[in-house]
């Protein structure tokens, strides 16, 4: 399905020249004057290259037609990934390369959304935002407020991200899978 550059987002299935990609940033660049353009890095999904593509804004791309199916997470394999379609409990191992960076957010009976193309899956889409607990932290000092100060934090998952400096070890908080940015202080 033909699609203009400028529509493509990360995670959707590009075929070029008969090679498929997944995309992993698509940015679109509107400069003062000149041709408005789009930048995709993607990686080669057969060879697990990346590469850089700009297009023209209104330039057409191929989309590969993929079926994005619901999955529950269960468990890592080595370096790979086990889910399992919640409709017919068929069970999907998906490569490192695919789930990439966002191993750390998977949690046990995770629901995601598994593009697949031709029974392989070949992305992967998290919820948007997950809740866990800070393990480490700076103490909060005293007479700090909660101003645009952040401080390091360690999460139970092994990531790192920045908090507020109100926010204690011990205490859960919710987190953007997208980027690990601290969103808010857990409502449970």
């Amino acid at each position: 399905m033909k699609v203009i550059a400028s529509s493509v987002r990360k995670g959707n299935i590009l075929e070029i020249e008969g090679r498929l990609y997944a995309v992993l940033t698509a940015e679109s660049f509107h400069p003062g004057k000149g041709t408005p353009t789009t930048q995709i890095d993607m990686r080669a999904i057969a060879s697990g290259t990346k590469t850089t593509q700009r297009y023209k804004t209104t330039e057409q791309v191929e989309r590969a037609y993929v079926e994005d199916m619901n999955h529950n997470y269960l468990y890592q394999d080595g370096d790979d990934f086990v889910f399992m379609n919640p409709e017919n409990y068929d069970q999907v191992t998906v490569k490192a390369d695919v789930v990439s960076d966002l191993s750390v957010y998977l949690q046990e009976n995770m629901q995601c959304i598994l593009s697949m193309f031709q029974g392989t899956a070949v992305s992967i889409q998290l919820p948007p935002r997950v809740t866990l607990e800070i393990v480490e932290t700076e103490p909060a000092m005293k007479g700090q407020t909660a101003s645009s100060s952040y401080k390091p934090a360690i999460l139970s998952n092994g990531a790192r991200t920045t908090v507020p400096p109100h926010i204690s070890v011990g205490t859960r908080v919710v987190i953007q899978t997208e980027d690990g940015s601290y969103v808010e202080r857990a409502k449970d």
